[in-house]
């Protein structure tokens, strides 16, 4: 089993590469699935975390943009910037050769990531962000993943238009980042569905117009009332288990689109011979950190409070007692535990 490691510096100058003092980081629901063995790439000793804020103290050779100093956010993607893939807007599977070509998620994943004293992030200029004044690391760090993944996975690949009915199932850190963004795309009502009753009552915070506890015998029936028993427009899922797809292919009208967010670990059944005939489009993906620029001026304008998702604060020798607090959310409350450098 992979655990996280003891914070330590990953490496040293490197043409286009800096090095970043971390000052805060998080948990992400992709570290627990590696370390339930989800993520077999990942080799046993790997520092994990692909989230993190801080300041740049080193910066390698050919660097044009940013410079010791610096005060940046660490994109859970990285980007070469010259590859085939990344010049097409798909910088999740970006060929350049650090990590492994043709995947863009490499911190905590394939190198060393971000839940450490300093972090290298190969490819500066193209996977880093500059933070403005007035932002803080809490929301700053909110803008690694787990905003722009709700966003673009969930919202736009979903193609919510202005007037839809969305249902995001699983109202975890990403499943409420969906909700809080998908407004900006005109979704008239948001539908929250969960099994647990504290997270629901979270999401009307985040977005959601109405809230589902899964668990009730009657949950379709609820949800399909909300939706004059046409059924929603949009079923984002985000939890990762063949249960809530289901919810999700369950939920969705003729014609609507399903968003797969959630990371699985375990065989989904995709019932084509059912499925065909009622025009559903099925998406999924990685996330391609196209939109964090244009969320984080949303943030530095008090448009999007991704200070909300914080819950609980640790510093960062207090890793292990962060992870057991994320991993029983259930019974901690936790959406986003906030991890930050000691002075």
């Amino acid at each position: 089993m992979v655990h996280p490691a003891v914070p330590r510096c990953a490496g040293g100058k490197v043409p286009g590469d800096v090095i970043v003092r971390i000052d805060t980081t998080t948990i992400c629901g992709t570290d627990l699935h590696i370390l339930k063995g989800d993520v077999p790439a990942v080799q046993v000793g790997r520092i994990l975390g692909h989230e993190g804020v801080g300041t740049i103290s080193e910066t390698g050779t050919g660097v044009k943009d940013f410079a010791d100093g610096d005060r940046v956010i660490i994109s859970c993607i990285k980007s070469c910037g010259h590859c085939v893939n990344c010049r097409t807007n798909l910088p999740s599977h970006c060929l350049g050769a650090e990590g492994a070509p043709g995947i863009g998620w490499i911190f905590g994943h394939l190198i060393d990531g971000t839940q450490a004293e300093y972090v290298r992030v190969p490819y500066a200029d193209n996977s880093l962000h500059k933070v403005p004044d007035g932002v803080t690391d809490v929301q700053a760090v909110m803008l690694s993943d787990i905003l722009p993944t709700g966003f673009e996975i969930g919202v736009l690949a979903g193609q919510v238009k202005p007037g839809d009915v969305v249902a995001v199932i699983g109202a975890g850190p990403v499943g409420l980042a969906a909700m809080m963004t998908a407004g900006l795309c005109g979704a008239a009502t948001v539908i929250a569905i969960d099994v647990d009753h504290g997270r629901l009552e979270q999401a009307k915070t985040f977005g959601a117009t109405d809230t589902v506890v899964s668990g009730a015998s009657n949950w379709k029936e609820q949800v399909l009332a909300l939706t004059d028993g046409a059924g929603v427009d949009v079923a984002i899922e985000a939890v990762g288990v063949p249960e809530t797809f289901a919810m999700a292919l369950d939920t969705v009208r003729p014609g609507g689109h399903v968003a797969n967010v959630g990371v699985h670990g375990k065989a989904v059944e995709l019932h084509l011979e059912e499925l065909w005939i009622r025009n559903i489009s099925i998406t999924m993906g990685l996330v391609n950190a196209n939109t964090t620029p244009m969320l984080l001026k949303l943030v530095a304008s008090n448009k999007i409070p991704a200070e909300r998702f914080a819950t609980h604060f640790f510093p960062l020798d207090q890793m292990m007692e962060a992870y057991e607090t994320f991993s029983n959310a259930a019974t901690t409350k936790a959406l986003k535990v906030v991890i930050s450098r000691v002075e």
